[in-house]
Order: structure tokens, then C-alpha cells, then sequence
């Protein structure tokens, strides 16, 4: 059976720092739900750019019984600014909280909305005398992260390495997977579920503004050099959706 094909570990590329990779998924799971913190997020994308430009096939083998990727404690250290002596132990203990974390994507069907829930990972390794933590992802997880061709949101890992926030970076990828049109107009809904918001500003539009939107969208202007506006969209006076409209800052350093 499928589930109990061994995960591959990733070959992966040599020739350039990880924080210059790309990091690429279907833009389903850009926009879906996470759940993940910024730790876990910070796994999950070194991880992906460590996966970038690996053959195609050795991706499509990958995808049979999921794919194992190394990470280094000094890499993750580099990558995110962490002090060294700390870098493996935050790597650890968020590895093992992605062993519980789940992904989640919806679509539109015939008869209504279908949606798909999935592990991201399958089997953690790690070892402190090698300040070494392995990350084995499900194959399930496969098509929306390995040899995607349409329909798909990249970026590269040092464009988001220096957000602080897990919410500015989640709003950054859905931004990302609407950048050819530099316009992204959720429901108040989709973006709810998209930032994966909590509780309290599902029903208070000025508590998802105040914890959210507005701190999300400063951090990206400041570390991301993005021209980035929004507004509400109303029905009378409820907020029923969003308008984020953005493009590179020309006098920025970062390239999107």
C-alpha cells in the first residue's frame, strides 16, 4: 500500500544559500487553512526552498510514499536571524508540533464545497550532537508542493525570513498567489479562513482590523518594500470583504 512506501529523502541543490530559493505551493493551499505558527511556518518553508529546483523526477518519485528533507540548525539560524545556540531547539520542538498540525483546501463541486484535510508531516528524526532535525512530509501534501505547473504560488524564502508575524506572512502568500494581477479581493470569509483567525474577530471586524489587517500589512510595507492599500467592501454598514491592492516599491531592495 501506499502509506507504507518508505519517504525519500530530497536531493537537494548546493549551489546557492537557502535563503535565496524559492518556495513554491498550489495557490489552494496558499489561501487555505493552516493552523501553523510561526515557527511551524518557518519549518515548513525552509523545508520547501531546500526542495527547489530538484529534478522533476526525483520529485514524482517523491510523491508515492512522501519525501524527507534535512534541516540544519545553523541554516535555520542564518535563514531566520536566530541565535545558534537556540536555532536547534526551536527546530525541534516545532517539528514535533507539525506532527499534529494539519493542512486544509477547499473547492467548488458539483454539489458544493469539497474539502480536502491532510497531514503535513508523517515521521520526525533529529539528532543534538549533529544539530540535525529531518522532516518527513505525507504523501497526500504531495501535489500541492511538488512539480507544480499552473496554478501555483512561488516566492523566495528571504522575502518572508524576516517577518515576525505569522499573520504578515500568511496575507504575503495569498499576495503572492494574486501577483499577476496585483488585486486580491477575499470575502470577509475567505480571509478569515485564510488568515486563520481566531474566535474573537470572526465576529468583530474592528478586533480583525486592530490585530490583523493593520499589523500584517505594516510589517509587509516595511520589510517586504510592498506598495500595499486596502479597504473594506460593505454591504450597507457590514464589512462583507476586502480589497488588497499592491506591487513592488521601485525603490525597494527586495525583487517580488
Amino acid at each position: 500500500m501506499e502509506s507504507k512506501r518508505k519517504a525519500r529523502m530530497m536531493k537537494e541543490r548546493t549551489d546557492l544559500p537557502v535563503a535565496d530559493r524559492s518556495i513554491s505551493m498550489s495557490n489552494a493551499l496558499a489561501r487555505g487553512a493552516h493552523g501553523l505558527t510561526l515557527a511551524e511556518k518557518r519549518i515548513v518553508a525552509l523545508a520547501l526552498a531546500k526542495t527547489d529546483s530538484v529534478p522533476a523526477k526525483e520529485l514524482l518519485l517523491s510523491q508515492h510514499g512522501g519525501w524527507t528533507v534535512r534541516l540544519m540548525a545553523h541554516e535555520y539560524a542564518e535563514t531566520y536571524e536566530v541565535d545558534a545556540n537556540t536555532a536547534y531547539e526551536q527546530l525541534k520542538h516545532s517539528a514535533k508540533a507539525l506532527l499534529k498540525r494539519t493542512w486544509r483546501t477547499t473547492a467548488e463541486g458539483r454539489r458544493g464545497q469539497i474539502v480536502r484535510e491532510g497531514n503535513w508531516v508523517q515521521v520526525i528524526e533529529y539528532c543534538a550532537g549533529e544539530g540535525r532535525v529531518e522532516v518527513s512530509f505525507t504523501p497526500q501534501v504531495a501535489p500541492h508542493l511538488l512539480a507544480l505547473r499552473t496554478q501555483f504560488t512561488t516566492y523566495k524564502l528571504k522575502q518572508a525570513a524576516a517577518l515576525r508575524s505569522v499573520y504578515a506572512w500568511r496575507l504575503f502568500e495569498c499576495l503572492q498567489s494574486w501577483k499577476a494581477k496585483g488585486v486580491w479581493s477575499p470575502s470577509i470569509s475567505e480571509f478569515h479562513q485564510a488568515m486563520d483567525a481566531p474566535a474573537s474577530c470572526l465576529a468583530n471586524f474592528k478586533d480583525l482590523r486592530r490585530r490583523i489587517i493593520e499589523p500584517a500589512v505594516h510589517e509587509l510595507r516595511q520589510k517586504d518594500n510592498l506598495l500595499l492599500e486596502w479597504e473594506p467592501v460593505k454591504a450597507g454598514r457590514k464589512v462583507t470583504g476586502l480589497v488588497f491592492k499592491f506591487k513592488p516599491d521601485p525603490q525597494g531592495r527586495l525583487e517580488l
